[in-house]
């Protein structure tokens, strides 16, 4: 009987420490710090986290895990910007808004235009950095189709008015 005690408290520590890692990575705070820096390097003000805002987001989660399809929400017809990521691995807070901050190479602050390949855009970028966006509220869902996750992240206000400058 003692053979069986040691490796079922082993596998059971080692599942608590590997949700204690990955939940530790998908705070709040994480999302507010991935985002920060963003803003920080062009000089734009930091966001702060609001629950009606993650409120918001995680019920669009919900919604997505299901199926993980890079659909947007409609979010703008109640107020909120928003940048969507999905797909299998490590989809963490911080490596969903690295994506989206690395469309700045492609962004032309001078001409306020975003130059792309096919396929690429800026818009994810602009949001991060939208000086009037000063709200943040995020999700991360386990997608239950087998495709990893889904994270949303919405904005308030909304940024990425047309022949506006996000900073």
């Amino acid at each position: 009987m003692g053979f069986f005690k040691i490796p079922l408290f082993i596998a059971c520590t080692l599942v608590f420490s590997i949700t204690l890692c990955c939940n530790a990575q998908n705070s709040p705070q994480d999302f507010l710090d991935a985002h920060n820096a963003a803003r920080a390097a062009v000089g734009v003000e930091p966001m702060t986290w609001d629950t009606d805002v993650e409120a918001y987001a995680q019920s669009y989660a919900n919604i997505r895990s299901a199926d993980c399809s890079l659909t947007h929400s409609g979010s703008f017809t109640y107020g909120y910007g928003e940048n969507i990521a999905a797909g299998g691995g490590p989809l963490t807070a911080k490596t969903a808004v690295d994506m989206w901050v690395a469309e700045q190479q492609y962004y032309d602050y001078a001409t306020n235009s975003c130059n792309a390949p096919a396929g690429e855009s800026c818009l994810h970028y602009t949001q991060v950095v939208w000086r009037n966006s000063v709200k943040l509220g995020c999700a991360r869902v386990e997608c239950t189709n087998g495709a990893g996750h889904f994270v949303t992240c919405n904005y308030s206000p909304p940024g990425n008015y047309n022949n506006e400058k996000p900073y």
